[in-house]
């Protein structure tokens, strides 16, 4: 069940009876309260499966192996990043690159890092979310590198940001050592190494194949 107050991702805020909610607001929620903030009203996060844990853990550890002695930082699923006056997200991964800016300590993060990784999860909206809605709402807060990756079809694009404060694609690929890999020197992935240890998982749970998972009811 989507919890009292929480607009699950398709409904509009007036059909779920939501009242607006202020960046503070947001901010302040007990950290058992998911939850990302779109044009004022808090919506329900995507609900990750393994296959997107394993990802997820596999390129936190290539990343930060990578960043180890270099500076900058890495950081997980849980900081909340402010992306526009009204909007809150929380990406799956962030990174601030050697040499530049420095997230705060505590507190909502108003310092775009240099990248911000997705994990697509395996359901139509939770995709047009971070192909789509989160493209605009990134480049407008000034992330350089949006990573896109999609264990389902086996993909990863890199979307780099430009003078005209658009994306452009700088890199797709699917299988293969990705190297160099744009705006990180020295790093490189291996995305035979990555699918195979998706590969490894077992099969979905029946009923929770893609395409097959319900929409949760709102209360």
């Amino acid at each position: 069940m989507v919890p009292s107050g929480i607009v699950s991702q398709g409904t509009s805020a007036d059909q779920a009876g939501a009242r607006r909610m202020s960046i503070a607001e947001w901010v302040a929620l007990p950290e058992d309260e998911a939850g990302e903030l779109v044009d004022g009203y808090l919506v329900e996060e995507e609900m990750p499966d393994m296959a997107h844990e394993v990802v997820v853990s596999w390129l936190n550890w290539t990343l930060r192996s990578w960043i180890a002695g270099r500076g900058g930082f890495v950081a997980g699923s849980d900081a909340k990043f402010v992306v526009t006056p009204r909007s809150g997200r929380k990406p799956d991964l962030t990174v601030y690159l050697p040499g530049g800016a420095v997230p705060p300590r505590r507190g909502p993060v108003t310092v775009a890092p240099d990248i911000a990784v997705e994990v697509l999860s395996p359901t139509p909206r939770d995709a047009r979310r971070d192909r789509i809605d989160k493209v605009a709402e990134y480049a407008a807060f000034g992330v350089r590198y949006y990573w896109i990756v999609d264990p389902e079809e086996r993909s990863l694009e890199i979307l780099e940001l430009g003078p005209d404060g658009h994306y452009a694609r700088a890199l797709g690929a699917t299988e293969g050592r990705v190297d160099p890999v744009p705006g990180c020197a020295e790093l490189a992935l291996d995305l035979d190494a990555l699918w195979a240890e998706v590969a490894r998982l077992g099969p979905p749970t029946p009923g929770n194949e893609p395409g097959q998972q319900r929409e949760q009811p709102t209360r």
